[in-house]
Parts: structure tokens; sequence; C-alpha cells
């Protein structure tokens, strides 16, 4: 099993979101992959109330997902979350690129980064839509277990382009 690790600033709103949201889809696309998620920061979240934002409760619930892990608080990211996982995420790369150089510069450039703005500067309806936008476009991107066909494309209503096979 492959993991993706979701980084944001507090661990507690986008990242988490993300980590629901590809953990629901992964387990029915059949994919050998699951997230999980840091927070790069979580000296900043002074104004996270609870284990996880009501945002993000709100809008999986909205979408009919179930946040598993609803109840975990928080966790700071370490080398060892970075070294584990397959693939890394930051979902803001002007927010987290100057917190991975000054904390794990030699995992800066190693990372994929989103562009999904926090509270302060997208309403959270808006940027959990591009946030699940993202997740369903890194979801197309893996291959199912035991199969070079991407099980996550029918699951997510995408068409195969012409002459692809299912094998």
């Amino acid at each position: 099993m492959k993991t993706v690790l979701f980084l944001c600033t507090g661990n507690y709103y986008r990242s988490r979101f993300a980590e629901e949201l590809f953990n629901h889809h992964a387990e029915h696309a059949g994919l050998d992959w699951v997230a999980d998620s840091r927070g790069l920061a979580l000296e900043r979240g002074i104004h996270n109330v609870g284990p996880i934002s009501l945002f993000t409760l709100h809008a999986l619930g909205e979408m009919a997902v179930s946040a598993r892990a609803a109840d975990r608080f928080p966790q700071q990211c370490t080398t060892d979350d970075l070294t584990n996982a397959a693939l890394v995420v930051a979902v803001k790369e002007a927010e987290h690129r100057p917190l991975m150089r000054a904390r794990f510069a030699e995992w800066e450039n190693r990372l994929d980064y989103w562009h999904i703005h926090d509270v302060e500067d997208e309403t959270p309806a808006e940027a959990l839509k591009l946030l699940a936008e993202e997740v369903r476009t890194l979801l197309r991107r893996l291959p199912a277990a035991g199969s070079t066909v991407n099980a996550a494309e029918g699951m997510l209503g995408v068409k195969r382009p012409a002459g692809r096979n299912a094998h």
C-alpha cells in the first residue's frame, strides 16, 4: 500500500479534507493507495478548535463522505512522514513552500504543490470545491491495485480516451 501525504499549515481544514476525500474514493476504486495528512506549523492554528474543522466536516457530509479520522487531532509533520510517503502534496504553494524551505529544506522541491487558499483568502465552499477537484485529478493518475487501468476513472465518471484498453 502506497501513501499520499497531504500537507497544510495546521492539519485542521484543507489537508484533512483532502485525506478523507482521497481515502473514501481510493477505497471505492480499489486503489492500492491511502492518504494521510500533517501540518507544517500547528502553532499557527491558534483559532483551530477541536480535532477538525467544521467546514471540513460539513463539506464531507454534503458529499456523503464519512470522516473516519474526525476525532484525530492535528499532527505536526516529521521527516519520517515525508520519507514514508510515496507522494507528498502541499495544498498551497505560496504558503507552504516557505515552510518547507525553513523546516524541511531537502524536501522543498520534492513535493507537488497545489494552489488552494485558506479561509482568509477564499470561502470554504469554494476552496473545498477546488480541493475536491484536485483530489479527483490525482486519483485519476493513480493505477488500481494489480492493474494497469485506473479504476478511479469509472468511479469518477471519467471517459477513457479512444483506443485505451482495459487489461
